[in-house]
């Protein structure tokens, strides 16, 4: 018998560092200062950054976010958007941050990762987050 693995694309660091520069880049042109983290298809910290001057819970934020996209498979903004809607379950969720500003990194239509940004307004976090997501798409 034939045994057959799958193939499937993760992310390495140097993609990490250029999808968190793209990202910089996005809340640099507008002023923000914000705190970056990307992990992998686990959660597991791959690349950190945070810019001078951004609120010190950013950090820990940033990270959740990045958590919460990777292992839930959903943006943060779908369970946001949940509970607006009343769906207090949301709130029972292990390990989550229903606020926007983590978004998925996908690659093939599967996820390889997650961004999380804080810094500044949730939409705005989700901004930064989904340009630095975008450079995957341009791949």
């Amino acid at each position: 018998m034939l045994i057959q693995l799958t193939v499937k694309h993760t992310l390495n660091l140097a993609v990490a560092k250029e999808i968190a520069a793209t990202a910089e880049r996005e809340a640099r042109q507008h002023g923000w200062n914000v705190s970056i983290a990307i992990v992998d298809e686990a959660g597991r910290l791959l690349f950190f950054q945070r810019m001078d001057d951004t609120p010190n819970a950013s950090v820990e934020v940033a990270l959740a976010k990045a958590v919460h996209a990777a292992n839930y498979r959903r943006d943060t903004k779908f369970h946001e958007d949940l509970l607006s809607q009343g769906n207090n379950v949301v709130l029972g969720l292990p390990h989550s941050l229903p606020v926007e500003g983590g978004l998925r990194l996908m690659a093939e239509g599967k996820v390889i990762g997650g961004i999380g940004v804080s810094g500044v307004q949730s939409d705005q976090d989700g901004q930064i987050a989904q340009a630095g997501a975008d450079l995957l798409n341009k791949a």
